[in-house]
């Protein structure tokens, strides 16, 4: 069914009852973009990791532990940020929907690449390693440090793919995925200069790339969740296609 046979009148004219499917929708992937903010104390508690003996001192571990499931929350939340958006972003271009799905999927590798590496690094401490199981634990800590920079990058491919589709479709307020097309190149520029350890003021502007990113998909998240998408030809599509189910 095409979705440009509708009209913004026709959409408004759609039963409350059809009308509660793509809300849901949104509702859903509204709620699973907060959840991928829940990983924001890992700051503060791995800050004992980062000590050079970490892995052979003593104290406890649970920090560490408590925000690697945290983690874990984030990256299977941004994967169901995906799959929730999929059934009604598809309608504006599958590929790029597809596109999201799979960039999700790896962000979420790389995040479980990176609790792997610290969980390696807790249980070599626990299991009662030395000095001599420094070197070890260094570079566990910096395969971690990798996985974390990845997963640093791919918010900007998020806000390019989901940012077009609803940007496209005039599923949400136009000014947030522009503010994600705005940060997206900010975010690229400072993880290159990060993988190439340039320092000074120009990693400091492009560090600001990190906060309008963090800012449009907080934003997104809650505009989802309180308002569900605006009136469209695609909500209007998918909820005449999806009748009371």
């Amino acid at each position: 069914m095409n979705a440009n046979a509708y009209s913004g009148k026709q959409t408004l004219n759609i039963p409350q009852t059809t009308k509660a499917r793509s809300r849901k929708i949104a509702l859903a992937g509204g709620i699973f973009y907060l959840l991928t903010f829940v990983s924001i104390p890992t700051a503060v508690l791995y800050a004992g990791v980062r000590d050079p003996n970490f892995i052979a001192g003593a104290g406890s571990d649970n920090p560490v532990i408590i925000g690697a499931i945290l983690e874990i929350i984030v990256a299977l939340a941004g994967i169901a940020t995906a799959v929730a958006l999929y059934p009604v972003v598809k309608r504006q271009n599958e590929s790029l929907a597809l596109g999201f799905v799979g960039a999700r999927t790896l962000e979420a590798a790389t995040i479980f690449g990176g609790v792997v590496s610290l969980m390696t690094l807790v249980t070599l401490r626990q299991s009662g390693a030395g000095t001599e199981a420094l070197f070890t634990g260094r570079a566990l800590l910096a395969m971690y440090d990798w996985f974390h920079l990845g997963q640093t990058l791919i918010p900007a491919v998020n806000a390019a793919l989901i940012g077009t589709l609803v940007y496209r479709a005039r599923l949400v307020p136009r000014i947030l995925p522009i503010l994600g097309f705005i940060a997206a190149p900010l975010l690229v520029a400072h993880v290159i200069m990060l993988m190439f350890d340039v320092s000074g003021p120009l990693l400091t502007l492009t560090t600001l790339g990190v906060l309008p990113i963090a800012i449009w998909e907080f934003s997104f998240g809650v505009y989802l969740t309180v308002k569900g998408f605006k009136p469209s030809a695609i909500t209007a599509e998918y909820d005449i296609v999806q009748p009371g189910r």
